[in-house]
């Protein structure tokens, strides 16, 4: 791990989306972030996978959706682990899934595609030249993973059993914790800690590395699944480029606590949730209307 790692295990480090129509797909994200793109595979490459960037820095990529994959596109969330084949066996133990075997991606790493009891899919992440998202937490970045499930207890136990999260209630809302990560972010920044009291965060917010969001009974036809938010400046002006852009705003724009949010549907189907840092919203009422996410 190098010094410039802001990634420890068991901490999401990646998103990707592979999708029927990768180009398609760069033309929407690129306008709506202000992604600039490269497409890293060789030119006779059967496949494409275009990785964003904002700043210089790597943000998410856009890939083909694989021949057999499942029939509907998604953002996928890629956590950072020491040992692929260890961490796949954990899987397997803790009564997940192992879809894929670790497998390496040429130089970058080593990949590995798993799923939960309740079939939420995710993948291990271990790192070799590619260290994972160079840019999170600004506008056009990745902001939060979110698993969103119906069986609250299960996921405890099978996530804590893989990878160590503990759960923390946010006073109407659930968050994933990973002991120690905060010591880690204030190695990196010294501060950040006062920095967060004195905002007003919730206690062990540092310690924070995904959200956990749980399925109401009325959606009865939403799958357990990992998605993706993006931070954004203006979630109402991101929410009204959309449908300019041929994407779908499948959630109005609404207050959260410490948030606005909107849930929005791409031209291909994929939904993520963009998020606006509002600290004058700490106090708002959660609401779930972002389950669809």
């Amino acid at each position: 791990m190098s010094d410039q790692d802001r990634y420890i295990p068991g901490v999401p480090c990646w998103a990707d989306t592979p999708q029927p129509d990768p180009q398609a797909a760069v033309a929407f994200y690129g306008e709506l972030f202000g992604w600039q793109f490269e497409d890293v595979m060789p030119p006779d490459a059967p496949v494409r996978y275009f990785v964003a960037r904002r700043g210089g820095g790597d943000v998410a990529a856009v890939g083909t959706q694989a021949d057999g994959a499942p029939p509907h596109a998604a953002w996928r969330t890629y956590v950072w682990v020491t040992d692929a084949e260890e961490t796949a066996d954990k899987v397997r133990a803790a009564g997940g899934r192992v879809l894929r075997e670790p497998s390496d991606v040429g130089d970058q790493g080593r990949m590995a595609v798993c799923a939960d009891p309740e079939g939420a899919a995710f993948c291990l992440w271990e790192a070799h030249t590619h260290r994972g998202a160079g840019v999170v937490n600004e506008h056009g970045s990745v902001n939060f993973n979110d698993l969103h499930t119906r069986d609250l207890d299960g996921a405890r136990r099978f996530y804590g059993a893989v990878f160590g999260w503990e759960t923390l209630d946010m006073d109407g809302w659930f968050a994933w914790a990973l002991p120690g990560y905060g010591d880690f972010l204030e190695a990196r920044r010294p501060g950040m800690r006062a920095g967060m009291a004195e905002m007003g965060a919730p206690e062990r917010f540092e310690d924070v590395v995904a959200t956990l969001q749980l399925i109401p009974g009325d959606q009865a036809d939403l799958s357990p699944h990992w998605g993706v938010t993006f931070a954004v400046d203006d979630a109402d002006a991101i929410a009204a480029r959309v449908p300019e852009l041929g994407g779908r705003v499948a959630v109005a724009p609404f207050d959260a606590p410490w948030v606005r949010m909107t849930v929005i549907t791409d031209p291909q189907g994929v939904t993520f949730t963009a998020s606006q840092f509002v600290p004058e919203n700490r106090n708002a009422q959660a609401s779930g209307a972002a389950a669809g996410a």
